[in-house]
């Protein structure tokens, strides 16, 4: 995972002259794979690191504080993961705070891509704005680096069938449970992180113990059963993972349940994070503990062959 540094007071010399992309990159879908690629190759060119610029929180927690804000993809870390992975050398998880947001963008050019990074190259989607109000476009910015001196590129937005490739296409689909198909516009699967905690033990009883996660910090998709991994620090393993309240219980309380599969230990108090692979069925209420227990081992068997072809892609 590259480095995350909070402040441009921290940013290595070494780091300096490199070239900058600055953006939100919540989830690392394939445009922002896109983008990234371009980012690694202006960053060669100039002979610098690529380095990602974002922010943390999102700008409109700030700006509009008493809004709901659209649940987060990806925290920090997995996010910075990501962008490794995709050949990102540092991120910036710039703290926003009003003085970043009321810095026009003629002002956000100078102190924060110039004199805070030194960037030698910028590259950006289409739609980027940037600076007070949102008024810097890709115009002004083109004009910016012709005046500094810096490269930049302009990377064209990546479409499908559906549409132009984003984070909220790739929300709205989590929200509905539709992983499969979300996880075709991300770069890898989605992933949720959580602390283990203590629950009913029902799992056990049923010949399927589970670790309960809570304090996740990203979108919890619907309800519903879905296959997927865990990684314990020894590679990949399958897991079937539950989400939502357990009706034949009669238990309302919605809860993120991990089962993983061929393993036995404790997590309590831990942090674990789980892909998730495919969704296999809805929750419903079984006539008896006995159904529940022969469903559970059709879902687990279907998380075997779901892993086993996830693995062998």
């Amino acid at each position: 995972m590259p480095p995350i540094i909070l402040s441009l007071n921290d940013l290595p010399t070494s780091y300096r002259g490199g070239a900058v992309s600055v953006g939100n990159f919540d989830g690392v879908h394939r445009g922002h794979e896109q983008l990234i690629r371009r980012l690694v190759a202006n960053a060669a060119k100039v002979g610098g690191k690529a380095i990602v610029f974002t922010f943390d929180p999102p700008p409109l927690a700030v700006l509009m504080p008493t809004k709901p804000l659209p649940a987060a993809l990806t925290d920090m870390p997995r996010r910075a993961q990501l962008l490794g992975d995709l050949g990102v050398d540092l991120v910036v998880a710039y703290p926003t705070d009003t003085r970043l947001l009321s810095l026009t963008a003629e002002q956000f050019f100078q102190r924060i891509l110039i004199e805070g990074m030194g960037a030698r190259a910028i590259v950006e989607g289409p739609n980027f704005h940037f600076g007070l109000n949102r008024v810097g476009d890709i115009t002004l910015l083109q004009h910016l680096c012709k005046l500094g001196g810096l490269a930049l590129e302009i990377v064209a937005a990546t479409e499908d069938g559906a549409g132009m490739l984003s984070s909220t296409r790739v929300r709205e689909l989590i929200s509905l449970g539709r992983i499969s198909e979300a996880n075709t516009l991300l770069t890898q699967p989605y992933w949720l992180t959580g602390r283990v905690s203590h629950g009913e033990g029902r799992g056990k009883k049923l010949g399927a113990a589970t670790a309960n996660l809570t304090d996740i910090p990203v979108l919890v998709p619907q309800h519903g059963v879905y296959a997927g991994c865990v990684n314990l620090g020894t590679g990949l393993q399958p897991a079937a993972i539950h989400i939502g309240p357990n009706p034949t219980f009669q238990e309302q309380t919605a809860k993120v349940e991990v089962h993983i599969l061929d393993w036995t230990g404790e997590l309590y108090n831990e942090y674990l994070g789980c892909g998730l692979l495919r969704e296999l069925r809805s929750i419903r209420r079984f006539d008896s503990a006995v159904d529940l227990q022969t469903q559970i081992a059709r879902d687990i068997e279907e998380c075997r062959t779901v892993f086993r072809d996830y693995s062998a892609a």
